[in-house]
């Protein structure tokens, strides 16, 4: 089937420049590593992090990749970009998973697909609020800030995550109410907000911040039961951010390969008393709608999560690879170093197939009608990466050797005294410089065995939920009643004459609609140009 999306009227795609440029708009208040940042675009410390974030937008002007990054919105009649698309069906699903993966074997972590993620939960709450009411009232809010996001190719904020406090109290239980984000004031004109908020990714060179609440609410709990949108300049915010890449690092000689290019800061936002007008509160008080929306959230980004972690997998595996080639083997010919390989490809490739499962076995939302990924295969999937994210840096590790810990310091390679003599022992292939062999191990060392690479782990095993939260989603979730039915057959009785048992009572099989995955009029899956299948890669 023939894309034809953009012939189609666009919305205002901007370039990396222009986004670049549009930050200069924006004065957040941010400080990194104690020291006030006057100018985020200007900022050494953050431009590991914008240069991530401006490949999201050249990837979406680049004529080969934009039937892949951006997407058509029916609802408007528009192409937008795809970090800020609704789900229409299967195939959209599909082609954001490969979409984020593209990205992020380029920067690491495109960060901008979280915004993508908490559109659509929102997306799909406001309308359960209005179909609960009998208004449209939400829907039409939502879609107005939509239209305002898309038109301007914003990148969004994800304020979700709570300080929370003491872990063993709810939200209004706590000590100190600012451990939740919280109404204090409602008026005519909107509410005022105050509280933190943890772990926002790339808060700093964003445009705009999405709040929105981090678990499921009780009616004791209604004031932290809040979803809204701000500037990231809003009075009254304060960022308080990490560093993008690997901060402290000596600028000369010695900056690493890869996140002296891409990195990803994190950041603390203080609220004090910020004012949000109506348009922009999706809810607030609706203490009934928490769950389902973290529900959401979470389930869209534990599926963006797993393209992602691909992304990173693509750069251990060529990495990996070339670096053999520098050692002077060939994994091919290699039992141990090919063993070790083909180990890291399953991984990789085995959580990316669960996103590929979760948007095939995708079904539309009952009161939005936008797509929602399988939340098994999506926990599946996002639990697997999380946990070999280890194994993944222990295999690179073992296909590398021991040089990417015992390497010369970088400043070395510009010492008369030491240079040449280095250059004649620590050549393996008589075929590869002793500089290539040398950079190889270094980008290797970036991406496993630096701060970033430790970094990168923890916020692959806790990024987008705990283990434990997606065990427990995958056994709410998982249709294990229908094998308990199908073993009690096969025994022509069952164990205890009781339907509603709780391991009986979840009967849902996952299975593809009636009509298949792209009914007509759907969006198929985008192929990139020139590119037949994964192989030729």
């Amino acid at each position: 089937m023939q894309d034809t999306h953009q012939a189609l009227p666009s919305a205002t795609l901007m370039s990396g420049s222009d986004y670049r440029e549009s930050l200069r708009r924006y004065r957040p208040l941010v400080y990194v590593d104690g020291r006030r940042i006057e100018s985020v675009v200007d900022a050494p410390e953050l431009q590991p992090g914008i240069n991530a974030l401006a490949v999201t937008y050249d990837f979406a002007l680049d004529a080969d990749k934009a039937p892949l990054m951006t997407a058509h919105q029916s609802t408007r009649a528009s192409v937008v970009n795809r970090m800020l698309h609704i789900d229409e069906s299967a195939g959209d699903l599909l082609n954001k998973l490969e979409a984020v993966r593209l990205l992020c074997k380029e920067t690491g972590c495109a960060q901008r697909y979280l915004a993508h993620d908490a559109l659509n939960a929102i997306h799909q709450v406001s309308a359960r609020i209005d179909d609960a009411r009998g208004s449209s009232e939400h829907r039409a809010r939502f879609a107005a800030y939509l239209t305002h996001v898309q038109d301007r190719d914003l990148s969004l904020g994800i304020a979700m995550t709570d300080a929370k406090g003491d872990r063993s109290k709810r939200p209004h239980q706590q000590a100190n109410a600012d451990s939740y984000l919280h109404i204090v004031e409602r008026n005519g004109r909107g509410i005022v907000i105050s509280g933190a908020k943890a772990i926002v990714t790339g808060a700093p060179y964003m445009h705009e911040l999405l709040v929105m609440p981090c678990r499921n609410m009780g009616p004791e709990d209604a004031d932290f039961a809040v979803c809204c949108a701000l500037p990231v300049d809003a009075e009254g915010v304060t960022i308080v951010s990490r560093a993008a890449g690997r901060p402290g690092e000596k600028p000369e000689h010695g900056q690493p390969l890869f996140s002296r290019r891409y990195g990803q800061a994190t950041a603390v936002v203080l609220f004090d008393r910020v004012f949000v007008p109506w348009e922009r509160v999706f809810y607030a008080g609706d203490w009934q709608h928490s769950g389902a929306l973290t529900y959401n959230y979470a389930t869209h980004h534990r599926h963006s999560c797993i393209a992602a972690r691909a992304g990173f997998g693509d750069l251990l595996i060529g990495a990996g690879a070339l670096i053999c080639e520098a050692n002077g083997f060939d994994p091919g010919a290699e039992s141990n170093l090919r063993d070790s390989m083909v180990e890291l490809i399953t991984i990789v490739e085995g959580f990316f197939a669960c996103g590929v499962a979760a948007s095939v076995y995708s079904r539309a939302d009952d009161v939005s009608g936008s797509f929602m990924p399988d939340p098994v295969f999506a926990n599946v999937g996002k639990l697997l990466l999380a946990t070999k994210i280890y194994d993944m840096h222990r295999l690179a590790h073992e296909v590398s050797g021991g040089l990417i810990v015992a390497l010369p310091g970088p400043d070395e390679d510009h010492n008369p005294a030491t240079a040449a003599s280095l250059a004649d022992v620590l050549r393996a292939n008589p075929d590869v410089p002793y500089e290539k062999r040398i950079e190889v191990a270094r980008f290797m060392e970036d991406l496993t065995a630096s701060y970033q690479a430790g970094w990168y782990s923890v916020i692959s095993l806790h990024g987008g939920g705990s283990p434990a939260a997606m065990k427990q989603e995958i056994w709410r979730t998982y249709p294990v009643g229908e094998k308990v039915a199908l073993v009690e057959r096969l025994l022509d009785r069952g164990l205890v004459d009781d339907p509603v048992r709780p391991i009986s009572r979840n009967r849902q099989p996952g299975r593809c609609c009636d009509s298949g995955c792209s009914p007509p009029g759907q969006a198929l899956m985008v192929p990139l140009p020139g590119r037949a299948s994964r192989a030729s890669d």
